[in-house]
């Protein structure tokens, strides 16, 4: 964590001495820099995927819910990774139309889940 932090910070810094003479500089190294970081967590996460399907296999949960579960949180990241980025570059409505969009995913997503929900609630009120 501390050297992500000390790359974010030497990044940061960077970005903004470089913006002041010539600001698409600083927007190359922030979004260097932030690739940099998202292959990090990309890293991290893959020992998260590993965890997450020990658990699927011992808590006996339908599998499909579960994977249901791994697609929003990265639909998540990557939409929060792609409207930062956004909102770096200064375009800000394309970074809230990044948002909407994965919200909507995540509703999508969620839908087989909450179907699968009021099925159940039926079958126990019946």
């Amino acid at each position: 964590m501390i050297k992500i932090a000390l790359l974010a910070v030497v990044g940061a810094l960077l970005s903004v001495q470089l913006k002041s003479g010539k600001p698409e500089y600083g927007i190359y190294v922030s979004v260097g820099v932030s690739l940099l970081l998202f292959g990090g967590i990309v890293e991290r996460l893959g020992s998260f995927v590993t965890m997450f399907r020990n658990l699927e296999e011992l808590s006996g949960i339908n599998p499909e819910y579960l994977s249901i579960l791994l697609k929003m949180i990265g639909i998540t990241y990557v939409g929060e990774f792609a409207s930062g980025i956004c909102k770096d570059a200064g375009y800000q409505t394309l970074a809230v139309q990044i948002e909407l969009f994965g919200k909507l995913t995540i509703l999508l997503l969620s839908l087989p889940v909450l179907s699968a929900l009021l099925e159940t609630v039926r079958k126990f009120l019946s």
